[in-house]
């Protein structure tokens, strides 16, 4: 009974590990081009050939009652070394705010229609802490949002450390009226360890992963652009926020600044001609 559970064993392993290493082979053979990266392989602020910061909303707190001021080119918020990017959130007072972070953004820099994105990052964690990955529209062609659309990749709220989530907004779905499309997993040690987070889009869907593990999907309805505003390009967004409707629904816990996004590296890829 022992050699032949044994051998059951593993014929099962032989199995799942063809089929782990068929789902790989899939994946790259579609999307085997990289288009766009940033290793972070220097020091100093982040290429600015490849990132730009954004500052506009700090006014009204970006629509979500976010904390932080999102600061501009301060190494303080936003840097790059050891071969990392660190995107710091900090309890201080500045420009009128008690925190502070950044909010890079690859707009104009780095811009796709349809793709597969793979960030290897390390969360922040503690009470009132909102990092995320996230795409937004570049040029705002069926109007403000959610109109133009967005993807959340990932998404964590500090008071739910253990869990990460992924969404889309459009003129249909969106959080605003609560019918927002949305999907998450656990993660436990997703402020102890990297993973990477990754989001696959084409004209039919958009697929999110985390380590290759499928999270969520969202299908083109073919309804028009109320339901998939998703046909038009795109550009990514790395910040954490401070506070704000979600990130601070259990307030903001001032004791665990400052707190950091690290980020190994961004890649973005494209399906080769004859795959799109």
């Amino acid at each position: 009974m022992i050699i032949k559970k044994n051998k059951t064993l593993k014929v099962v392993a032989v199995l799942i590990l063809a089929a782990l290493v068929s789902c790989n082979f899939e994946r790259n053979k579609n999307w085997n081009e990289m288009v766009w990266n940033d290793e972070f392989d220097y020091s100093g602020l982040p290429d600015s050939t490849k990132w730009e910061y954004d500052m506009e909303g700090n006014a009204w707190g970006w629509g979500n009652d976010e904390a932080q001021y999102y600061t501009n080119q301060r190494k303080e918020n936003a840097w790059v070394e050891n071969g990392l990017l660190y995107i710091t959130a900090r309890h201080e007072n500045y420009a009128g705010h008690n925190f502070t972070s950044a909010r890079l953004v690859t707009r104009n820099n780095g811009d796709w229609l349809y793709g597969r994105v793979e960030v290897r990052a390390k969360l922040p964690t503690g009470c009132g802490t909102w990092p995320a990955i996230w795409m937004l529209s570049t040029d705002w062609e069926y109007g403000g949002w959610p109109e133009s659309g967005e993807i959340d990749i990932m998404e964590n709220v500090g008071y739910n450390p253990d869990s990460v989530f992924s969404a889309v907004h459009t003129a249909t779905y969106n959080h605003s009226i609560g019918t927002q499309k949305t999907a998450g997993i656990e993660l436990a040690d997703c402020d102890e360890e990297f993973h990477v987070y990754a989001m696959e889009w084409d004209k039919k869907k958009i697929k999110t992963y985390v380590d290759d593990n499928h999270v969520f999907s969202f299908s083109n309805e073919e309804t028009g652009n109320k339901e998939w505003p998703f046909d038009k390009r795109f550009h990514l967004l790395l910040n954490i926020a401070v506070g704000g409707t979600w990130g601070g629904a259990q307030g903001i816990d001032t004791t665990i600044f400052p707190q950091s996004l690290e980020v190994d590296w961004v890649r973005v890829y494209r399906k080769t001609e004859g795959n799109e």
